[in-house]
């Protein structure tokens, strides 16, 4: 599109929109792999490596004892001397991880040694065996092995493990930054709307769902339904994404279609061929910045979520496409004739039960979903084996 088209009348429907398959795999091929980053252990949980955590020493990286007791060198009993290397017949104090000096062979723990004229004698059970009590270097690892796979999601025991193999750093894939922009002089952000405005379902919701696939917003502003309104909120972000709400109809309120010809984006995605869902759209910016638009209505706009942002987001995190499913319907799956509709499910016995709270601006059936069915526009009667988009924040 280019900004001559700008306020030009169209049909909409003159391209036909590609089904929820295609629409998916131009969403995820769209977008460029952000490169990785090297942040600090301390601000790694939860993030994904983009290399393998190698250890740079063996693990532990010095022979340790594993009890408070004596390093002992040779047969006992032995004498006790305060020397850093005990020789033949000679034993030294140490306690639990320390290091066990050259010449000791074994550690006697506290609990088998008495102390009698100045020797050490040994009242355990039989006599400790070489190395008894002792963490050998190397033991849990060697320098070189490879500790943490690539693309681990990192917890705080990963973080323990890379520490102590001597890394201060990881390197991990980039979090993509998004800007929400929000649409609807009709909305109401708080309390009880009166008629004819509506609660603000988006502002709590978009950005726990963007946690959930692991991307990071980074600012959310109201936009007033004014095409310049639209414009400068769209010219004014430099995040990896935009996701915008509303505006993508053909009402008179509806201006985000004209802003994007106006500022000569590229509709990679234009329509989705599905129910509820089906104005979703992709759009590129010339600068290269992506913006995911979503429907208004509550449900279509988190169908659009998962068909568009969510693949953008993965792509620009260095993930493959996400993932579809199959399951079994447990009864006859609802839908417009001849469309492809796009229904919640809750698992019943191993088999989907569709929603009944299905409707473009219902999110009751989306709140108890196990996943989305993805039904054909020839129907689905029970037993049905359908497709399946899971959601990524279950």
């Amino acid at each position: 599109m280019t900004a001559g088209h700008a306020g030009r009348p169209r049909d909409r429907h003159a391209t036909p929109a590609p089904d929820w398959r295609t629409a998916r795999t131009r969403a995820h091929a769209a977008a460029p792999a952000l490169p990785p980053e090297t942040v600090a252990l301390f601000g790694a949980t939860g993030r994904r490596l983009a290399s393998a955590v190698v250890a740079l020493d063996d693990v532990p990286h010095y022979a340790s004892s594993a009890m408070d007791g004596w390093a002992v060198a040779g047969a006992g009993p032995w004498r006790l001397t305060d020397g850093v290397a005990p020789g033949p017949g000679e034993a030294v104090p140490i306690v639990t991880g320390a290091h066990v000096p050259d010449g000791a062979d074994r550690v006697l723990r506290s609990e088998d040694g008495r102390v009698h004229d100045g020797e050490l004698v040994d009242d355990g059970p039989p006599p400790p065996r070489p190395l008894h009590h002792v963490r050998p270097a190397g033991e849990e690892a060697h320098a070189g092995d490879e500790l943490i796979a690539l693309g681990t999601v990192l917890t705080p025991v990963h973080l323990a493990v890379a520490a102590g193999a001597g890394r201060d750093d990881v390197r991990v894939h980039a979090v993509p930054r998004v800007a929400l922009l929000l649409t609807g002089d009709e909305v109401v952000e708080t309390g009880r709307p009166p008629a004819g405005r509506v609660r603000d379902s988006f502002g709590p919701m978009l950005p726990a769902a963007l946690r959930s696939v692991g991307a990071r917003v980074v600012s959310s502003h109201r936009v007033p339904d004014r095409r310049e309104r639209m414009r400068t909120a769209l010219a004014a972000t430099d995040a990896d994404l935009v996701l915008t709400t509303g505006g993508t109809g053909d009402s008179d309120v509806d201006h985000l279609r004209a802003t994007l010809e106006e500022l000569g984006a590229e509709l990679v995605v234009d329509g989705v061929d599905v129910r509820p869902g089906r104005p979703s759209m992709l759009a590129r910016l010339p600068d290269g910045r992506l913006v995911a638009a979503l429907p208004g209505n509550p449900l279509a706009a988190m169908m659009g979520f998962l068909l568009l942002a969510y693949p953008v987001l993965a792509a620009l995190a260095g993930d493959g496409l996400p993932p579809t499913t199959s399951v079994s319907a447990a009864r006859e799956v609802p839908g417009p004739e001849g469309r492809t509709a796009l229904v919640p499910y809750r698992l019943v016995d191993g088999l989907a039960e569709p929603s009944r709270w299905r409707g473009a601006g219902m999110l009751r059936g989306l709140a108890d979903a196990d996943g989305v069915l993805v039904r054909p526009g020839d129907g689905a009667p029970a037993g049905r084996t359908l497709d399946a988009l899971p959601l990524p924040w279950r």
